[in-house]
């Protein structure tokens, strides 16, 4: 479906999650060359028109998943900030905000910001079984709840667990890079919205929205297949929805 002007993704009409985890759709924005970021953040890669979109985005999500240096560059929430939209969760029954999550294996998180410190949203934290003890003593401690992923399958143990144990049926992931490339290359993916900026960055920094840390994850060509297309002239953007080809 082509779109002039702004897409509407209030209310997507999502497949049935699966049964061993959530549905999973991605949101990420990059410049016309494939950069995710300027000076260590995505700030000035988009407009307000597509951070409108990111918060629609949240309306249909039960969580909103981040890693852990998403966290502590942004201090990620999974807040609507605006009634409508929390109006609309709750004529579906849900709660104002989705539940928000981030996924550390150092358990370097700053405990003074928003995702720990906000009271208008429910929010859990996933770590590695390599978190030092001290750091996961001061993660317990918090107003959040904790919960240990093993050393294998870890991504799969956390989406299984949400689903089954947290009744989560839809997981916005929100990046970064390193997470979605994780992701990815799991087969975990099912559907990816992408703004492009009206920018060209320019930088040296290699990071596009998929780019793993994990030397041992091997590259995966991933086909999809294009739900819609938006053109705004008024923002030069261009706002794309792909299923992802399992």
């Amino acid at each position: 479906m082509i779109i002039e002007g702004k897409p509407d993704y209030t209310n997507l009409n999502f497949p049935d999650a699966p049964k061993n985890r959530p549905y999973v759709y991605i949101n990420m924005i990059m410049s016309t060359d494939g950069r995710i970021i300027i000076d260590n953040t995505e700030e000035g890669l988009g407009s307000a028109t597509d951070r409108r979109l990111m918060r629609e985005l949240r309306v249909n999500a039960d969580v909103v998943l981040c890693g852990a240096s998403t966290l502590r560059i942004n201090g990620a929430s999974s807040r609507l900030g605006d009634p409508n939209l929390i109006s609309l969760r709750k004529q579906r029954s849900k709660t104002d905000a989705p539940m928000a999550a981030v996924i550390t294996n150092t358990g370097n998180l700053p405990l003074d910001s928003v995702f720990f410190q906000g009271s208008d949203f429910e929010a859990v934290v996933y770590t590695g079984e390599i978190v030092p003890a001290e750091k996961l003593t001061l993660l317990q401690n918090s107003r959040r709840r904790v919960f240990q992923l093993p050393a294998e399958n870890s991504i799969e143990w956390m989406l299984d667990h949400m689903r089954n144990s947290l009744g989560i049926e839809y997981l916005l992931l929100e990046g970064g890079a390193n997470i979605n490339g994780q992701f990815l290359s799991a087969n975990l993916v099912d559907e990816y919205f992408l703004t492009i900026g009206p920018k060209i960055v320019n930088n040296t920094t290699p990071l596009t929205p998929f780019s793993l840390n994990d030397e041992q994850l091997s590259e995966k060509l991933t086909n999809l297949e294009l739900l819609s297309i938006a053109a705004n002239k008024k923002t030069d953007e261009i706002f794309l929805r792909y299923k992802i080809k399992h």
